[in-house]
This record gives structure tokens, sequence and C-alpha cells, in this order.
């Protein structure tokens, strides 16, 4: 028994990995959009075409991930992606030696793709490795190394990425493109070695996960969801918050290393990233607590409000302080994705597989929100103005809380627990 549980312990710390990794790689975007900016000399629209070819990936592969994972099971299925994300990251080193940033994107979507099937497999799994009752504890743990993924992978990045090359003073020379380039490839041939390593320990322990994965659930089709009015406000607020998210996190290194904000270098604009995605693991905590008194609804739409009104500051205000609140952002954001799960699961009249599987595939506002981003500071010349566009996104989250809270609940869920 002793050595059962063991055993089971160790393939949940590798399971756990998982999620520290694809936070982790996630987080890197936001480090290379302002490196391939400066390498091919692009518009904040076009280095923000990043995050239009990486969140494409959740549109576009959830579904036959998950037909995939019924045919293969969780143990395969995980081998599968991790070998799809090295796959991913070794096509970057190919782009940089041709010089095209749109074999880049290409490489970003691969990437992706893994990341949605190993989410996938990773979530429930996560939940299984032990003792029923202790089920909610482990995911909580296993999406607390996802955020610690995404706080440590920024700060390494910009000191990748970020420095020498093309980020030290002087004209653009040939070498410095060179140099700037090469460093694309350090970091995702590194990135590529993390996940084989991690993926020989993880075919080691297949068969434990094989015993431990729940059955693939067939409980409705993703189409259903769309009947439900429920089930589409709930993918509409996933859209728009993930979307605002990650548009705050992409612009955050060019933003505040402007010098009307924090007039500061790129790799220190970087490290900042982090502080907005510590922001978002503590206030998982908070949150959390205050869960256990307030109720979903309303919080969610107080958060909201505050984020929109911090983002409105921002788009009026120039100097340190608008700096400041960018990355405060990410505390409010913290807690919108688990709420807004739960309470659509709670409210929704279609199967809680079908509604799942919707607002999985609603993560594709990650793609699209900070394309309006990008495209908004490039027509006004301001990334300040940039902001209303995320504050947009907020106020309907805020309505959607708001709506919610008066909506009586049809179901008990404990799909908070999820992200």
């Amino acid at each position: 028994m002793t050595a059962s549980r063991s055993g089971t312990a160790w393939t949940f710390a590798y399971v756990t990995m998982l999620f520290f990794v694809w936070g982790a790689v996630t987080a890197v975007n936001d480090i290379l959009i302002p490196a391939v900016k400066a390498i091919f000399a692009l518009s904040d629209t076009e280095s923000f075409l990043t995050q239009f070819a990486f969140f494409m990936a959740y549109g576009v592969v959830s579904l036959p991930a998950a037909a995939l994972m019924g045919r293969l099971g969780a143990a395969n299925s995980i081998i599968v992606a991790l070998a799809t994300m090295i796959a991913g990251c070794l096509i970057m080193p190919f782009a940089t030696i041709v010089r095209e940033y749109a074999i880049v994107l290409v490489g970003l979507f691969v990437i992706a793709s893994g990341i949605t099937l190993l989410q996938v497999a990773a979530n429930p799994l996560s939940a299984s490795l032990g003792r029923p009752e202790r089920s909610h504890f482990r995911l909580v743990l296993s999406q607390a190394f996802n955020s610690l993924g995404t706080v440590i992978a920024p700060y390494l990045a910009a000191r990748t990425l970020l420095q020498g090359g093309l980020f030290e003073d002087g004209p653009v020379t040939e070498a410095k493109i060179a140099y700037s380039l090469g460093r694309i490839d350090v970091a995702y041939i590194f990135i590529a070695a993390v996940i084989a390593v991690l993926a020989m320990f993880l075919y080691r322990v297949r068969h434990e996960i094989t015993a431990a994965a729940p059955p693939v659930e067939t409980g409705g089709r993703v189409s259903s969801a769309f009947a439900s009015p429920w089930a589409l406000a709930g993918a509409l607020a996933i859209f728009l918050y993930v979307g605002a998210e990650v548009a705050i996190g992409s612009a955050m290194v060019n933003f505040l290393e402007q010098p009307d904000v924090f007039a500061i270098s790129a790799v220190q604009a970087g490290s900042f990233v982090s502080l907005y995605w510590l922001g978002a693991m503590i206030g998982r905590f908070i949150g959390s607590g205050l869960l256990y008194k307030l109720a979903a609804g309303p919080l969610l739409a107080v958060t909201a409000v505050a984020a929109a009104l911090l983002c409105l500051t921002i788009s009026q205000i120039s100097g340190p302080a608008a700096g400041v609140l960018a990355i405060s952002v990410g505390l409010f954001n913290s807690i919108m994705f688990p709420v807004i799960f739960s309470l659509t699961i709670e409210r929704s009249t279609a199967p809680a597989s079908a509604t799942s599987g919707l607002l999985c595939m609603a993560i594709v506002g990650g793609a699209l929100v900070p394309l309006v981003f990008a495209q908004v500071a490039d027509a006004s010349g301001s990334r300040f103005l940039a902001f209303l566009v995320p504050m947009a996104c907020y106020l309907v989250i805020a309505l959607f809380g708001w709506r919610a809270a008066r909506a009586p609940a049809r179901t008990t869920s404990f799909a908070s627990s999820l992200h």
C-alpha cells in the first residue's frame, strides 16, 4: 500500500509539472512579442499575431483534442501532446535561420496545439490521482504550479530574449540581428529539452496514469451548449476575460519601457511582466478565501468593475502611475476564469461536458482581443488609449456577474477549482 501511494504521489508530481510547463510556455509569449517586434521591424498589430497564432489553437484544436484523447487514452495523449510541443519548439530555430516571421507563427500554433491536448488530458487526471475526497486540493495545487510557471518564465525569458543584440544602444547592425535571432533559438531549444526530460519521466509512469485516468465523458456535444443562453453568455465572458488578460500582458514590455511610463530597458520591463502574473497568482489565494464568505456573482462584478476603472485611468494618465496600475490589473484578473466557469456551469441548461467544452473553446479570445488592442494602439499612436479595449471587456464581464447574481443556480458546481 505504501509503495502504491508513493508511486501515485510521484505520478501526481510529474503531472503537476505539466501545469507548470504549459503556464511557463504560454507566458514566454509576452516576452517574445517585443523580441520579434524589434527583430522583424513589426508594428504592434503585426507583433501581436504571435498571440493570435498561439490562442487560435484553442479554437481549432479543442474538439479534435478531446476526440483524440478518447481514442488514445490519457497517458498516450500526454506523450503526443509533449511531442507536439517539442516539434513546435524545434520549428523556431528553422524560422530564425530563414528569417521568416510567418514560420515563427507556425511554430507557436504547433506548440499551443500540444498545450491544448495537454490541458484536455491533465485537468481531469490531476483530480483522479489519489483519494477522491482530496481531488479539489490536488487540482488547486496543480493550478498553483501553473500560475508559478507564468511568474517565473517572463523573468527568465526577458534575460534571454531582451538582452544584448538589438536591445543594446546604437545603430541596427547585421550582427545585432543575428544575435537576437540566436537568443530565440536558445530559449526554445531549452524549452524543448525540458519538455523532453519531463516526457521521459511521464513515459515511465504511463501505466499508473492509465489506471488512474477517469473515463472519457460523453455527456453531450459542444453544439448542444449553443441552445443555452447562459452557456453562450459564459462563453462570451471567458472570451473577453482571456482576451483582456492576454492583451495587457502582451503589451506590458513595450508599454512600461516607454519614456512616459517607466522609461526603463526592455529587459527590466520584461521582469515587471512577472509581477503582473504574480498579482494573478496571489489574487487566486485571496479570492479563494473571499469566496467562502461572499457570493461569486457580486464578487466577480466588483473585481471586473475595478479592473475596468484601472484601465480607464491608465488611458487618461501617463508616468510611473500608469505602469503601476497596468501591473495591478493582474490582481483583479485572478478570480475571473474560475468564477465565470462555475457560474456558467451552475446555470447552463446544456450538459456540463458540452458547456465546459464551449467555455474552453472561448479561450480563443486570447487570439482576437489582443489584435483589437494593437490596432487601436497603432491607429491612435497611443498604447494608453488602447487600454479602453480591455476596459470594455471588463464592463461586459461585470454585467455577466451582476446578472448571474440575480439568476438562481440550477446545479451545484465545483468547477471553480478547474482553473
